[in-house]
């Protein structure tokens, strides 16, 4: 049976992380993926005491997200934090609004600096890609999708594939997991709400709770290398129901 992670993110309103970390434990989650948030405050002392705590209840972080600031400006604090926690992989996860590009020589320029940035961490032996949200999926006025110009311009990069997001960009994913099939390394599970409802969890819905076709997408995902499949709920209400929710529906996939 695949292990299932649990981006830790979902959680950051029910702290502490200590008790969320016992949930997904007792539910059968076997990994964490960590978000800037968790680690910035984080010395080598409290970094070893998180991946203590984890492995003491059956859990490890073998995935990561971090800003690409800190990418690019702070390559040995990533890699401490990487190797401490024992990492297999990275990713940079977001590019605010102002600073997209609006053509594709500037995604493919994008894709290029990502792929700089992540030298040192392909040198050290880790994966190294971007993670996806909608507008990667919008057309630019020449009738490309920006996603496109970001993995061309960057051919290093795997792709953690955020299968939601693609759909929310109003892209097919199906195209898009076998357009990139080769460079997939993880995915987020994560499902949206039927149209008009969950509004107050932002449309998105527990796992197998939404209009997301899990089943026939991990037909398909299942003949690939792909290393982790990480849980997301971008704001749940009730962290308990998407924990023990998601993880019972993936399992029947």
């Amino acid at each position: 049976m695949t292990k299932l992670g649990f981006q830790l993110y979902s959680a950051r309103n029910y702290q502490p992380f200590s008790k969320i970390f016992k949930k997904l434990a007792a539910a059968g989650y076997g990994e964490v993926e960590g978000y800037g948030a968790l680690y910035d405050d984080l010395d080598e002392a409290g970094l070893k005491r998180l991946d203590a705590d984890l492995n003491a209840i059956g859990l490890t972080m073998p995935t990561g997200h971090f800003g690409l600031a800190m990418l690019e400006d702070e390559p040995d604090r990533v890699l401490e934090i990487a190797r401490t926690l024992n990492m297999d992989s990275i990713f940079c996860p977001h590019l605010a609004a102002d600073d997209r590009p609006d053509t594709a020589q500037g995604w493919h320029e994008f894709g290029a600096r990502l792929d700089a940035a992540g030298k040192p961490y392909r040198d050290a032996g880790l994966i190294f890609g971007w993670h996806n949200h909608d507008f990667e999926f919008n057309f630019l006025p020449d009738g490309t999708a920006p996603m496109r110009h970001i993995m061309e311009g960057g051919p290093s990069l795997a792709w953690e594939a955020d299968i939601a997001w693609v759909i929310r960009g109003d892209a097919d994913p199906y195209f898009w997991i076998e357009f990139l099939k080769e460079r997939i390394s993880s995915v987020h599970v994560k499902d949206i709400a039927e149209e008009g409802e969950n509004e107050d969890e932002d449309g998105w819905a527990d796992v197998g709770y939404g209009k997301v076709d899990w089943k026939g997408l991990m037909t398909v995902l299942k003949s690939m290398p792909i290393k982790h499949y990480i849980v997301e709920h971008d704001n749940p209400n009730d962290i308990e129901r998407l924990i023990e929710r998601s993880v019972a529906s993936f399992q029947t996939y």
